[in-house]
């Protein structure tokens, strides 16, 4: 029987804990206007955190919603600062609890891991099989069932303090796109009255749909038996010399998603052979060969032309630009990309003064 926690809402509602969630929170933001605001009177701010949680009359704000439309459309939810905090308190807290339970080629949203060394692991595993079936979720977080995610919590959490907060974040999740899928047993309006979607942009979220996920990755791994199996959040990938057992284990995949109300996506998901190369987390991976996705290299001149309009005004400064670069480098440094990155930097300057250039260092060289 699966282990059970109680005794940790303390934990959570220390001063202590909570000051270490601000200072989570505020990584890269700490000029930012609600982030400053909030600092000014950081003490002040917490113990009225740490009272309502306290008192349970903590109420989630209103989440800031915009559109992004890469890779695909998707709705990005910012929670207020101060709820923010509060989601890293929680996940100081539990996420450790859950992070035992997780497999070892579950790469999103934890530490040690990341998109690099899934692509790493992707192409270690591409050079020792034939095929692989590239899997993928049908709308994954706005899919996600408030009610059986709850169960699954239950399942690790006895602590009645932390199940509430757990809950009032759950259910002051923002709407989410509308999910409308039947599944065996279903009346006609089961899907209308569940309640499901999780925000794109939470920490919460991001744990959570780690934890929605992590009985299926042990039933890929410990009951199907399938020993090269990867999954980045919703993507994710098992490889195998045979491709009729990998359409077997698709079939399985369908069974037992469904008693967590998913889909695999009809269109991306499908059996390939390893040598035809397959894409995974914005790169294109053949065994012995990487490259960028096409639709990333003119998303990134766009954004160079934009920093040549801006540079000229004078609206950003060269240690802005150098910091763009360097990271979109460090990147697709992980294709095979050098040739690449010496056309793209042979083709922008900066006020015919500076100009960029990939080299060893990963710096944008003043000439």
């Amino acid at each position: 029987m699966a282990k059970t926690y109680k005794n940790l809402w303390s934990k959570i509602v220390s001063f202590e804990n909570l000051l270490f969630a601000a200072r989570k929170a505020q990584k890269g933001k700490r000029f930012k206007d609600n982030t400053a605001k909030f600092n000014l009177n950081l003490e002040k701010e917490l113990f009225r955190i740490q009272k309502e949680l306290s008192d349970k009359t903590y109420t989630p704000g209103r989440y800031k919603e915009f559109v992004i439309y890469e890779p695909v459309k998707r709705l990005i939810s910012a929670a207020p600062y101060r709820d923010r905090v509060v989601h890293h308190a929680l996940c100081n807290v539990i996420e450790p609890l859950f992070e035992k339970t997780f497999i070892y080629d579950s790469y999103a949203n934890r530490k040690g891991k990341g998109t690099h060394r899934a692509i790493e692991r992707f192409n270690s595993y591409m050079q020792k099989y034939r095929y692989v079936l590239k899997c993928d979720i049908k709308k994954y977080f706005p899919s996600i069932d408030h009610e059986i995610l709850y169960e699954i919590l239950l399942k690790k959490i006895a602590d009645k303090d932390v199940l509430w907060i757990i809950k009032t974040i759950i259910q002051n999740s923002n709407p989410q796109e509308a999910v409308y899928d039947y599944f065996k047993g279903d009346d006609l309006f089961e899907p209308h009255g569940r309640r499901k979607g999780l925000p794109i942009g939470n920490l919460t979220s991001q744990f959570f749909g780690n934890v929605y996920l992590n009985s299926f990755d042990h039933f890929i791994k410990d009951n199907l038996g399938c020993r090269a199996y990867i999954r980045y959040v919703d993507d994710f990938a098992v490889f195998d010399s045979d491709k009729s057992r990998l359409r077997e284990i698709k079939g399985e995949m369908d069974k037992y998603l469904e008693s967590l109300r998913l889909k695999l996506h009809s269109i991306k998901t499908r059996v390939f052979p390893v040598k035809n190369g397959c894409e995974f987390l914005g790169f294109y991976i053949y065994p012995y060969y990487r490259k960028g996705k096409k639709a990333n290299v003119r998303m990134f001149e766009e954004r160079l032309r934009a920093m040549q309009a801006a540079f000229r005004k004078r609206v950003i400064t060269i240690e802005d630009i150098k910091r763009s670069v360097q990271g979109w480098i460090a990147h697709v440094e992980h294709a095979n990309s050098f040739g690449l990155r010496k056309n793209i930097f042979a083709r922008y300057t900066f006020g015919g003064r500076l100009k960029t250039e990939p080299c060893a260092s990963r710096r944008v060289v003043e000439q």
